[in-house]
């Protein structure tokens, strides 16, 4: 349809949970950055940093979900309206990754406050809680996740080394090989686009002589990249 957008082939996301503690003016801000992939999984982290903090004043929260990032919730959790959640989501939404684009995603973050007394401000909590996000995100650990095309390559067993040695120099991803009584089945990732399986079967051809070809077989988000920083 004329104005459909193109769905992205790759996003990025947490390659591992992360935390941040800051302090202003005798409050805590303890910010943590959970990887989620459903609003479910997202609510349940604010609940369960909601029962760890039970003494804290505010379980602020804010999450970016899917691979067009198009569920974004925030919450204040009695913050004044506008002061917490909301600058927590726009620090991960406007959050430029090695990417080169703003795509993070499936992404929760939770700033747990003990009030310190000292009262802030809007502009002082809306700079709290931008700051204790987007300082956590500083020290994360970020993977870029990309849509896969997946194909299955039968050849005899007595090919079947010979043939993982040469996908893997040719830079294909490969996932497992399956034995079977007759045959192996190899099964390979490359990223997903519109001329994948015709460019992959040119150059499989090329590999094996024509002896083998490769059989689509859907695809699969895949995490790439692990240990990138912001």
């Amino acid at each position: 349809m004329p104005g459909t957008a193109t769905p992205p082939v790759a996003y990025t996301t947490l390659a591992r949970a992360a935390s941040h503690e800051l302090e202003v003016k005798r409050s805590r801000f303890i910010a943590y950055l959970v990887r989620t992939d459903t609003e479910e999984a997202a609510r349940g982290v604010v609940a369960g940093l909601r029962k760890q903090h039970h003494d804290a004043r505010h379980h602020c929260s804010a999450f970016v979900l899917g691979p067009d990032r198009a569920v974004q919730r925030s919450n204040d959790d009695g913050e004044p309206s506008g002061t917490a959640g909301a600058p927590m989501l726009e620090a991960l939404a406007k959050r430029q990754t090695p990417s080169g684009a703003a795509d993070l995603s499936d992404i929760t973050a939770v700033v747990v406050r003990y009030f310190g007394g000292v009262l802030l401000g809007a502009g002082g909590l809306v700079r709290a809680y931008s700051q204790a996000v987007s300082t956590a995100l500083d020290s994360a650990r970020l993977v870029q996740r990309r849509r896969m095309a997946l194909f299955g390559i039968e050849v005899d067993h007595a090919a079947a080394g010979r043939l993982e040695n040469d996908l893997r120099s040719d830079g294909t991803t490969l996932l497992e090989t399956f034995y079977g009584p007759d045959r192996a089945t190899l099964r390979v990732a490359l990223p997903d686009g519109p001329d994948t399986a015709a460019d992959f079967g040119a150059r499989l051809a090329t590999l094996t002589g024509g002896v083998c070809s490769a059989e689509p077989d859907g695809t699969q988000w895949v995490d790439t990249g692990f240990g990138v920083r912001p």
